[in-house]
This record gives C-alpha cells, sequence and structure tokens, in this order.
C-alpha cells in the first residue's frame, strides 16, 4: 500500500479509535473490567465487622515492639424521625467454639525510626505467616532502623522519643500515637473512638474491617487533621491541587484523559502544610478521605491485612528528600533528552521519519529525538518489536543517518499482546503471561507477567536487538491494567501486584537501557512509589483544551510533590488535532518543563499550521535550547535532592502562606517562575513570594504580591529572582552540537543588587558548580571560575 492510502487509511481509522473512547470509555465508579477499587466502601459496610485500636496492651521500649487490644464494633441502624441513622456499637463475637476466637484481639504494634526525621508505624490485623522480605517500593529492599538517633523517656499515660527535628508520644489508654515537630506543635495524630464522643457524625477511628463476605481484612488508619491544614501529592492527580476534602483512589488506570479522577500515576504518599509527609507502604489498592466524610478526620483506608506508615517530619524539601532516600531518588536522564522530542500519531514508515528529520533542520525547529508511536509494525499496534520490511527497508541505516544528524529515535511498545500477535504463542508456551485461577488467561489479551524473572529475560531480549539496531529509548506505553484477579509467578493476585505492575515494567526497561546504552532513561505513563527512581513520565492521553492544559499542571505539580524529579506532557494535547490558538500557548509552557514532546492526532509538525504559527514555536524552542545549561543544572540538583524540576511555589517557599494557594503557576527550577496562558489572554494574575522579580522577556521588575502581567514575544509569563544569574549557551538545532566551552551569564539584578550566582553543571561533569557574579560599573564580572580550562563565561546585565 502507498504511504499516501496508509496514512489516509490511518486517519480514518485513529478517528474512530479516538472518536469512540471520548463516548465509551470506561465510566469511573462503574463495576467494569478494571474499574478501580475502592476500598473505603468495605468501612461503610453495615453487613462487615469492625475493631477499633483501643489501648496499648504491652510495649518494649527498648525495641519499639509492642500489642494493641481491638475492640469489637458493628454497625446499628436506628430510624429517626423519618430517617434511618446507622453507628458503630459494641458488639459481641459471633464466632463458634467459643472458646477458640478471641472478641478483643491483641495484636501487634511496632515503631522504628529511619532517620531523624523519619518515624514508621506498624500495625497488623491478623498473623503474618508470608510477610515479604523486601519491599520492590524500597530502593534498598529494606528500611534502615536507627533508633539511636531518638531519645526515650517515660512520660505521664505512655512514652515518649524525641530527635532534633520532632517527638513521638505513644499513649496507652486511650491508644494513641502523636507526632510533633521540634517546636512542640502537634501535626497529627492517630484517632480513638472517644475523639468523636463530641459529635453525632458516625466516623471511625484507626481500625480494621474484617469482611462477612470472607473474612478477609483490610487496615483504616485514621488520623487527624487540623483546620486550615492543607493536602498535596498523591501521583498525577488532575483533580484540584489541595486534596483537603477529597476522596482519593490509589489505584493505578487508564485514565483516558486528564479531567477526571483516576490516574495512570497514582503514589500512596502525600505532604501536609503543617509540616509532615506520609509514605502508605503498600501496593493494594488504598483510599485517602482527607476530610471528605468528616472534616478533621484523615481516614486512610489500605486494602492489605497490615498498616505500614511513614511519618517525615520538616519542611517540602526535607519531606522530598526524606521519602526518596527511602524509595529512590530519579537518575539523572542524558543531556540529549532534555532536547525537544517531534511525534504525532503516528510516523508509518522510513521515509516519513527521514522527511520530518529533514523539515525540523529545514524549518530550523531545534530537536533531539523523533519518536515512532504504534505505526512501525507490520500492523498498526501488533506489538511485535519488528519493524516493517515494506516501510522500514533499512531501519539500521535510518538510525544510524538520523544520529549523525543530531536526532536520537524513540520507538513504542506496550506489555499487552493479542492473540493475533505473533509473539502470543511464543508467550504462553514459555508461560510468560499472568494467569487466572485456572491456568487461562484472564482477558484476550496475553499480559507480561513481569514479577517472572524469565519473562524480564525474555522481554529484555526483545528491547535490547532494537537497541543493538540503534533504538536510543522505548516509550513504556499503558501498564495500568495488570488483572486483579489474575494470579502472577510472585505468588500473589491482581490485589498485590496490580499497581506494583508499572513498577515492574519501569524497572524492567529502564534497566536493560542502562545495561545497553549507560543512562536511564524510558518515556512512560503509568507508576507507582519508586518509579521515579527510573525517569521519566508523561502526563497521559491529554485533551485539546484550555481545562486540559491547566488540568496538565495540576498533574504535574501533584507527581513533582509525590518524589518525581522529571515528568512531561503531549503539548497542545493528544486527542484531536490541536487547535492553533491552544497550541500556540501551550509550546511555551511545555518548552518550559524538565522534558518536552509534541504528539498526538496529527499534525503536530509545527510548520503544518500558520507561518506566524512557526515563527512562534521556533521562538519557545530556541528559549529551550539557549536555557540548556540552566535546564541542565536544575536537573542534576533536583535528582540528587528529590525534588521536582517543575516545582510549586511553597517548595522553594514554604514560610509565604500564599504559595500554598496557587496551583496555576509553578517554579521551574529554583529561579524562574512560570505562569502560562490558559485562556486566549494576553496577560493575567501573578503571584510573587517574597522578594524582588524581574520579567525574563520585558525586564520589568515587580515586587512580591499579586500583579497583573502582560505576557512577552513568546507567549508565558516567566520570572526570575533578583540576585540570580541564569547561564545560556549559544543556539544549536541539537544538543550534540552545543558549545559547552563558551556560556552567558545573563545576570538578573536590580539597580541595588550588587552580586548574583548561578548555578552550572557541564555534560561529563562530576557537581553543580556555583559561579558568582559582583557588580562592577554597568555590568556584573565572574568572582571566580571553578571550571576554569572547561568553559569560559561571559556576564550580560539583563535590564
Amino acid at each position: 500500500m502507498k504511504n499516501s492510502k496508509l496514512t489516509a487509511l490511518f486517519s480514518a481509522v485513529m478517528f474512530g479509535f479516538l472518536a469512540v473512547p471520548n463516548a465509551n470509555a470506561q465510566i469511573q465508579n462503574a463495576d467494569v473490567l478494571n474499574a478501580p477499587i475502592d476500598i473505603s466502601k468495605d468501612f461503610q459496610n453495615y453487613l462487615n465487622t469492625f475493631y477499633f485500636a483501643d489501648e496499648l496492651a504491652s510495649f518494649d521500649p527498648a525495641t519499639g515492639k509492642g500489642t494493641i487490644k481491638y475492640l469489637r464494633y458493628n454497625y446499628k441502624t436506628r430510624q429517626a424521625f423519618n430517617n434511618m441513622m446507622m453507628k458503630p456499637d459494641v458488639e459481641k463475637a459471633n464466632e463458634f467454639p467459643t472458646t477458640e476466637y478471641a472478641e478483643s484481639p491483641v495484636l501487634p504494634f511496632e515503631i522504628q525510626f529511619v532517620s531523624d526525621r523519619t518515624v514508621r508505624i506498624k500495625t497488623t490485623s491478623g498473623p503474618q505467616f508470608h510477610p515479604q522480605k523486601e519491599s520492590l517500593m524500597l530502593v534498598d529492599g529494606v528500611a534502615p532502623n536507627h533508633p539511636e538517633l531518638w531519645k526515650y523517656a517515660k512520660i505521664e499515660g505512655g512514652h515518649s522519643y524525641t530527635s532534633k527535628h520532632g517527638k513521638v508520644e505513644i499513649l496507652t489508654k486511650p491508644w494513641h500515637v502523636k507526632i510533633y515537630d521540634e517546636k512542640g506543635k502537634l501535626l497529627t495524630s492517630t484517632l480513638h473512638d472517644t475523639d468523636f464522643k463530641n459529635t453525632y457524625t458516625p466516623t471511625l477511628p484507626f481500625s480494621y474491617v474484617r469482611r462477612n463476605s470472607d473474612y478477609s481484612r483490610s487496615m483504616g488508619a485514621a488520623f487527624s487533621l487540623e483546620p486550615d491544614e492543607k493536602i498535596f501529592g498523591c501521583g498525577e492527580s488532575f483533580t484540584q491541587f489541595n486534596k483537603r476534602g477529597q476522596k482519593v483512589v490509589l489505584w493505578t488506570d487508564d485514565a483516558n484523559g486528564i479531567q477526571n479522577e483516576t490516574m495512570y500515576k497514582p503514589i500512596p504518599f502525600y505532604m501536609s502544610s503543617r509540616g509532615y509527609g506520609v509514605f502508605m507502604h503498600h501496593s493494594t489498592p488504598i483510599t485517602v478521605d482527607f476530610g471528605k466524610y468528616f472534616s478533621s478526620a484523615n481516614e486512610m483506608y489500605i486494602g492489605d491485612d497490615e498498616a505500614d506508615l511513614f511519618f517525615f517530619i520538616g519542611e517540602p524539601k526535607d519531606i522530598l528528600d526524606q521519602y526518596t532516600n527511602l524509595t529512590g531518588k530519579a537518575a539523572m536522564p542524558p543531556l540529549w533528552s532534555f532536547g525537544f522530542w517531534m511525534s504525532r500519531i503516528t510516523y508509518f514508515s522510513e521515509k516519513e521519519g527521514r522527511e520530518v528529520a529533514r523539515d525540523l533542520r529545514k524549518y530550523k525547529i531545534p530537536t533531539d529525538v523523533i519518536h515512532f508511536d504504534t505505526g512501525w509494525f507490520d500492523v498498526d499496534w501488533r506489538n511485535n518489536y519488528e519493524f516493517a520490511k515494506s516501510r522500514f527497508p533499512d531501519a539500521t541505516k535510518m538510525m544510524s543517518d538520523l544520529k549523525k544528524d543530531g536526532f536520537q529515535v524513540c520507538l513504542w511498545q506496550l506489555p499487552y499482546f493479542t492473540p493475533k500477535n505473533t509473539l502470543f504463542p511464543e508467550i504462553m508456551d514459555k508461560n510468560l503471561a499472568v494467569r487466572d485461577r485456572k491456568g487461562n488467561l484472564p482477558y484476550e489479551d496475553a499480559v507480561l507477567d513481569f514479577s517472572n524473572p524469565e519473562t524480564i529475560t525474555w522481554y529484555q531480549g526483545k528491547l535490547k536487538k532494537l537497541f543493538d539496531e540503534g533504538v536510543a529509548v522505548f516509550k513504556v506505553d499503558f501498564g495500568e491494567a495488570a488483572p486483579p484477579d489474575g494470579i502472577y509467578h510472585s505468588g500473589r493476585t491482581g490485589f498485590y501486584e496490580h499497581n506494583l505492575y508499572p513498577l515492574r515494567y519501569n524497572k524492567a526497561v529502564a534497566e536493560i537501557t542502562q545495561k545497553e546504552k549507560g543512562y536511564t532513561l524510558i518515556w512512560a505513563r503509568s507508576t507507582w512509589a519508586g518509579s521515579q527512581r527510573y525517569p521519566l513520565h508523561w502526563g497521559g492521553d491529554s485533551e485539546t483544551t484550555n481545562g486540559a492544559m491547566s488540568a496538565e499542571l495540576r498533574g504535574g505539580l501533584s507527581l513533582g510533590l509525590s518524589g518525581f524529579s522529571f515528568w512531561s506532557h503531549d503539548v497542545g494535547g493528544f486527542a484531536t488535532k490541536s487547535p492553533e490558538n491552544i497550541y500556540r500557548r501551550w509550546t511555551p509552557f511545555g518548552m518550559l518543563t524538565s522534558h518536552v514532546r509534541s504528539h498526538g492526532e496529527p499534525p503536530r509538525e509545527p510548520w503544518l499550521y500558520s507561518k506566524d504559527f512557526l515563527e512562534g514555536f521556533r521562538k519557545a524552542d530556541n528559549m529551550r535550547y539557549e536555557l540548556m545549561p540552566y535546564i541542565y543544572a536544575q536537573a542534576k540538583e533536583s535528582s540528587q535532592k528529590g525534588l521536582p524540576m517543575m516545582r510549586a511555589l511553597f517548595v522553594e517557599y514554604p514560610n509565604d502562606p500564599g504559595a500554598w494557594l496557587v496551583d496555576n503557576q509553578y517554579l521551574f527550577g529554583s529561579s524562574m517562575l512560570v505562569a502560562p496562558l490558559f485562556e486566549e489572554v494576553e496577560e493575567r494574575d501573578v503571584y510573587l513570594p517574597e522578594g524582588t522579580w524581574i520579567d525574563y522577556q520585558t525586564k520589568k521588575v515587580y515586587q512580591s504580591g499579586w500583579h497583573k502581567i502582560k505576557a512577552g514575544e513568546v507567549p508565558i509569563i516567566v520570572l526570575i529572582k533578583d540576585g540570580t544569574a541564569i547561564p545560556h549557551i549559544g543556539l544549536a538545532q541539537s544538543t550534540k552540537n552545543m558549545d559547552w566551552s563558551k556560556l552567558t551569564l545573563k545576570v538578573y539584578a536590580s539597580d541595588k543588587t550588587t552580586s548574583a550566582t548561578a548555578k552550572v553543571f557541564l555534560p561529563e561533569g562530576d557537581a553543580v558548580q556555583e559561579i558568582k557574579v559582583n557588580k562592577t560599573g554597568n555590568n556584573f564580572d565572574v568572582v571566580a571560575n571553578p571550571l576554569n580550562g572547561k568553559t569560559t563565561f561571559k556576564t550580560e546585565w539583563a535590564k
């Protein structure tokens, strides 16, 4: 089939493919295949039995181990003035023989101290006969325990541990665990039944549920929320930024867009504006009610039959550092990955790939990556790891030629195999797929079982062959549909493996990439806790609207507050052809995130829009490439400290109350404040934290507070903190051709400012270097050059 006919056919198919999901995609909260599991429903079911944590039955301060006595409750109903009321009430045992089962069980409790800022609390609802020795979510498999960092004291009514950063009290009866900061402010506390005696609202304290249907158990870890407390994180959540007042279901899901409550990238971690963060160390479905039902109660409904919670004390940077020390910090991606990625659905042939590469250089659109999506196989979407010979006569030579011109090649793939896939029989014969309870397939497709080492070996072998041919990176698409009822090689069901699946998937691709290419890099859609170790991840299938652009930012900010340093999204949206006015404003937003890719329903190439659009796209892209030294240094520092490249204002300004309220602007690195245009306007309201700020484009000077600011020539608002020198590099069409021996420090300083600093990290460098400049006359001069012999600096006062 000729290429033009193939393209026409694909457009027709894709129109149907994209149009149908918009009408028939999975409905949230419907009981259909792979619908997210909301554990909170089990805690509202009056047929179930509940066990409330009542008192500390025993405790050894030296080991931090003890037991908790639980009291048995059931919901009782009562009709009152035409309302059916329901509340928990003490219940007698219903088991027989009565001598064999405890009415009020006494169960294990343990407290550990990972660091002087990190406290671990563990409780169980029953005996653990098959405990995990190592956790894939923890960077070292296990968490350290340093009780020597906390000083024990016996206190009235219980026990106390104190470090230089906080205090933990364990009270005997009623049982409480209270966590304080170093100044003695209560951060949060477990909730006991007595804490709800002053309300008519039936609210569950720290407890567990025993289901009437099958006697399985799940923990309900209830903690206090204080007035004005705000909650952030939980992964790439596209709903309102502050999670206070929301119920969040943590279940990896193909969200079919970015303006609904489900998530491609849920993470069982959040942080509070009061100065603490929480990691729920579980892979089961989790639902967290952040004061939605009862405003003072934070209810963590954990599918697991135990609760394993890590609490981190400090400001946002401290919390992220501690959390990523535990679960892993992001690897530093290669320099070229920070360049522009050109893509669409999809390039079908070697001819198209070469034409796009030619036109990118012809129209002077700096680019480092060309991505081939679902169309590089013989049959579109039928992933068999083989280039279609009829359309890619010499893929190896194509990739070699593209690399010489500064282009890396990215390939799409996924871990699901349809029955018509040529690899399907091999996968089944070698037992590489998830099975059902009978040993058949849970779905029509074979889903690779990444808990099986043999599956990983087989899979990585397929990727290695393509790496050998010249591929630079793989798009790690999908991964959200691991069968919840499947039986996995690990011996566990999908109840425990579903959320772990993206982490296993990310890890498998990242590790073979590191082995074969020498860098850790993927382009993935789904995640779980620990996936941040394997950058990078992009924001899913966004709509092509202003609302989606805004939601994309909230999702990226939330993911960044969940330990992820690197994140991208489809510039202009994904689902339909991007309207030119939206694509124009979305482009600089994308250019000022850690990584940037144009992808979605064609056309995506800027020269296929108007001449004005092409020029505007080029200016935004040029801006990014000239900023590459700033981007690269900020990336390195972010990877070392567990910080997001695109960060909420309060990460840098935790003591500014206004910074906790803003979700439509962000800091790109530590020194650039970015406010995208989410409507077809030329100006918008911008909040500036403390200090003086200078417009990157217009050089106008602003003080802290709210301002209505007009965008510059590039349709976005960017401001630099006074006293910052931003390193720039000469424009090149690829990072391969950049000259790092000559950098320009553009100094953003008000008239009264006499010095400024820049951060620089050179390719193949050892560490981020701080360059200081002092004012001399009408310019600034470099005080000392720690990179002498490697690069020289020219200074310009941006005014």
